[in-house]
């Protein structure tokens, strides 16, 4: 399947930052924002999950702010036990 799943490397754009950026799609156990890593229950986890390159998505953030990105490419991943359980 060619849409974003977990363990899924992405490159997205962020218009209004008009910037790209490197995301791994992960577990909240596994988040890292610094790293990349972001869980799947998170804003931009939640919208990129079940699209294809090329759509352009809305992370809603909270009801009164939002912004769109827009899905630049796409590798398949798989969960290797090469990520590190985050520490709380």
């Amino acid at each position: 399947d060619d849409r974003a799943e977990l363990f899924d490397k992405l490159t997205i754009y962020i218009e209004e930052d008009d910037e790209e950026q490197q995301l791994r799609i992960v577990t909240t156990l596994r988040q890292n924002a610094l790293k990349g890593l972001i869980s799947k229950e998170s804003p931009v986890g939640r919208a990129v999950l079940g699209h294809r390159v090329g759509d352009r998505v809305r992370v809603e953030v909270n009801e009164n702010y939002s912004y769109h990105i827009v899905i630049r490419s796409l590798e398949k991943g798989t969960d290797d036990d090469s990520l590190e359980i985050s520490a709380y």
